[in-house]
């Protein structure tokens, strides 16, 4: 009975040094439902990964590794955005300024296949853009001329400038509809849709949640914010898009990096990652990283739905280990 007892009493002592910052810790099993399995394999340097519960036309994942490094490795690339996402799917990436400029834009190349101006109609067209814009393109860029795509590509720049210009500034002028298909999408409702089901982050950082959701309305205090675009490989053709990224560090032991879709040219209609580091309670020279990414899109809708949800919950996972495994590398080899 002795051993018995003994044997038990090492085993928790394992649960609780392989355990979370309590705070987190609560959140890791509730929301993100991980099991004590996966807290043990973590402390083997495991990844462990699994999709989350979603409602029709959003998939969510959720991962995490332990690091043998400082947390603040994790929030440093962050911070040197360019760099830290730099890989063979990120084709052009760059960092606007505070306040934006359209110069920022300047690294982006908009060519036939990311945008084709020619042949966009009020919901006919390759690219997310609103009913206004698309009914103004034929009068304002001739089609026709010798740098027709010049011409094209310089438009885009402006039409998307004006966009994120009044995200950041909190002005009239955001992209309230996209109506490039039949069935117009409204990402500022999409995204509200998304951190309505994300409690995981209201229950980590209500000010946090508030921050994202009406930006630049309700600052958090403390918090620093950064936005980048970037042209990406994904689907048949690759997409542009704008993201918000907010590091706030409520804590020594803990911070969060949350990021946000401000922009896609195709695919995606809103999206919500969150990734925390958190120290490690045994260990001060590790952390744990964790990532959570929910998405939303129309492509998931509607026939064959189940099977397009369950192809890219599989890719997302797949993505995700190979994602956090180089993490792990990239901060374990300095």
């Amino acid at each position: 009975m002795t051993r018995i007892v003994a044997v038990l009493v090492a085993l928790l002592a394992g649960m609780q040094t392989a355990a979370l910052d309590p705070g987190v810790s609560a959140v890791f099993t509730r929301y993100w439902r991980f099991t004590t399995s996966d807290v043990a394999d973590l402390r083997k340097g495991r990844v462990v990964k699994h999709s989350l519960e979603t409602p029709s036309g959003e998939i969510a994942v959720a991962g995490a590794i332990r690091v043998n490094a400082a947390p603040s490795a994790f929030v440093d690339a962050v911070r040197n955005i360019v760099e830290f996402k730099k890989n063979p799917d990120v084709l052009q990436i760059g960092r606007f300024s505070d306040p934006p400029q359209l110069d920022d834009m300047r690294g982006l190349s908009v060519d036939n296949a990311d945008f084709d101006a020619a042949s966009c109609r009020v919901n006919d067209c390759g690219v997310r853009l609103p009913a206004d814009f698309i009914s103004r393109l034929p009068g304002e860029v001739d089609v026709k001329a010798p740098d027709a795509q010049e011409r094209a590509a310089q438009w885009f720049k402006q039409a998307l400038f004006s966009d994120v210009n009044a995200y950041w500034s909190g002005t009239p002028g955001r992209f309230l509809s996209y109506d490039d298909d039949e069935k117009p999408i409204r990402p500022i409702d999409e995204f509200n849709a998304l951190i309505k089901n994300a409690p995981a982050m209201g229950s980590l950082s209500p000010a946090l949640r508030d921050h994202l959701a009406s930006f630049p309305a309700n600052r958090m205090p403390g918090a620093e914010d950064l936005l980048y675009w970037s042209k990406e490989k994904f689907g048949i053709e690759p997409f542009i898009t704008v993201t918000h990224v907010v590091i706030a560090c409520p804590s020594e032991s803990l911070c969060l990096v949350a990021s946000k879709d401000v922009y896609s040219s195709r695919y995606i209609d809103a999206s919500l990652a969150l990734s925390l580091t958190s120290l490690d309670a045994a260990d001060a020279r590790a952390f744990y990283l964790v990532y959570v990414n929910q998405s939303r899109s129309s492509s998931l809708k509607g026939r064959l739905s189940g099977l397009r949800k369950s192809i890219a919950e599989r890719r997302a996972r797949g993505s995700l280990e190979e994602t956090l495994k180089t993490l792990k590398r990239r901060f374990e080899s300095r």
